[in-house]
């Protein structure tokens, strides 16, 4: 089988250096690639927003299942056109890679749902912003609603860098139209790990823990960056804390999506910081994150492809997963 993955970060060279070590695999492309996945599969120089010119290369290349690796095209619904093309892809349609997409999409579900999340509040006036955040202290998370290639969220200490973080989004359009809209958010006091799960729709089975590095600074200070590195499995995540969060929050969101009436199949990933009154969900993705695709994939004792198989044919629950 020729595979097709999109992308080029190392995320998508861990994902090409997994599947070239399995077998059946005739052939694979990384769109547009980087000097890792050089070593492993054929990089090409293709526009990855653009679904009409992927949809012809993989016809015309005869290409048996492609995977999405960055979370823009899914937003762009990249699934949902495959599909009408009856070509096999790997992620979540459009709707529901809202979930990443709008961190309101996302805040709402938790809310409505009842997933454990912190207080938030959400704003498109600036105006109105700041005036909350001078009566609400608790506000110190500013993020942008849209993409922002993980560097939309601002953590801050005091009023003023909340305000500076709101005027930085929402007056200078730091990140264009995804800062439109804003959630206010409370600051969740704790340790913070990655939690990743297949899901086919209906079953969710969990990959290894691990925790990545965002600030740019020693001590976990300065901005986010969209990744300094990540290692699993995090000891923080115990035994008892894996299973609340299967149990309080990845089957529960698959299950909210399946509610809205859009099944949920792909990789969910939940950001979750572990605070004294349990893990709480900072944010969610739709797909491997970059850095942790790395560890992940380095202990996946599995068949990778056989996994997204059972996930695009709603047969996980056959498939065992399982990590080194």
């Amino acid at each position: 089988m020729k595979v097709l993955i999109l992308g080029s970060g190392g995320r998508e060279h861990a994902l090409a250096w997994k599947i070239s070590r399995e077998t059946n695999i005739e052939k694979i492309y990384c769109a547009p690639g980087n000097a890792g996945t050089y070593n492993v599969a054929e990089n090409v120089n293709l526009d990855i927003m653009d679904n009409d010119l992927l949809i012809d290369f993989v016809k015309e290349n005869s290409i048996g299942l492609t995977i999405v690796g960055p979370e823009a095209p899914l937003v762009n619904g990249i699934i949902d056109e495959f599909e009408k093309n009856n070509l096999k892809i790997f992620g979540p349609k459009k709707y529901a890679a809202m979930l990443e997409g709008s961190k309101v999409f996302s805040k709402k579900i938790m809310q409505k749902y009842g997933i454990p999340t912190s207080r938030g509040e959400v704003f498109s006036d600036i105006e109105l912003a700041i005036e909350f955040v001078k009566s609400n202290p608790w506000a110190r998370v500013v993020k942008a609603d849209g993409l922002a290639a993980g560097k939309g969220v601002y953590v801050c200490d005091d009023e003023n860098e909340v305000i500076n973080a709101i005027t930085e989004i929402m007056q200078n359009k730091k990140f264009g139209d995804a800062g439109n809209k804003i959630l206010l958010e409370e600051k969740l006091v704790g340790e913070e790990a990655s939690f990743l799960v297949f899901s086919d729709g209906k079953i969710v089975k969990p990959m290894v823990s691990t925790q990545d590095h965002k600030a740019v600074y020693v001590g976990d200070k300065g901005p986010n960056t969209g990744g300094m590195g990540a290692y699993g499995p995090a000891p923080v995540i115990t035994k008892e804390l894996h299973n609340y969060a299967m149990e309080k929050i990845m089957l529960p969101t698959i299950n909210a999506m399946a509610s809205e009436g859009t099944p949920y199949v792909g990789i969910l990933y939940g950001g979750l910081m572990i605070t004294k009154d349990g893990p709480k969900v900072i944010e969610f993705n739709c797909r491997f994150g970059d850095p942790e695709a790395q560890p992940i994939l380095t202990l996946l004792k599995s068949n990778l492809i056989d996994i997204i198989k059972s996930c695009i044919d709603g047969t996980l629950d056959m498939q065992d997963v399982v990590f080194d």
